[in-house]
């Protein structure tokens, strides 16, 4: 089982479940990767998915350092001029899945989660 695979996944079913129009998975560019990308009410939302199998030593959502958080962003402002679509508001949002043996998925989502600078 590929984890990252794994939690993925069932973050965008989340996503879906929630209303989420799923955009992309796993884009790609020169620059980097995102996650997911979404469409949620007129607001594309990039999503950076973090996944464990235990929260002995933290749990999932405080893998997105600010580094992450710079990198993530890169890639969205590719995305966005890529696609034209600087017209419609974006935002960052986290979903942390933990994946425990023989339990049931954790999964919560964090709404803008993080507002990204180049510093």
């Amino acid at each position: 089982m590929n984890l990252g695979a794994t939690g993925e996944r069932i973050a965008a079913k989340a996503l879906k479940r929630k209303g989420y129009r799923i955009l992309a998975k796993n884009y790609r560019c020169t620059i980097g990767e995102i996650d997911l990308i979404a469409w949620d009410a007129g607001t594309i939302v990039f999503v950076e998915v973090k996944s464990r199998a235990s929260d002995k030593h933290a749990y999932p959502e405080v893998n997105v350092t600010r580094q992450k958080q710079r990198q993530v962003a890169r890639v969205a402002r590719f995305y966005i001029q890529h696609k034209s679509a600087h017209e419609y508001p974006a935002r960052f949002d986290v979903v942390s899945v933990l994946l425990k043996p023989g339990c049931k998925p954790e999964v919560e989502h964090f709404i803008d989660a993080f507002h990204p600078t180049d510093r």
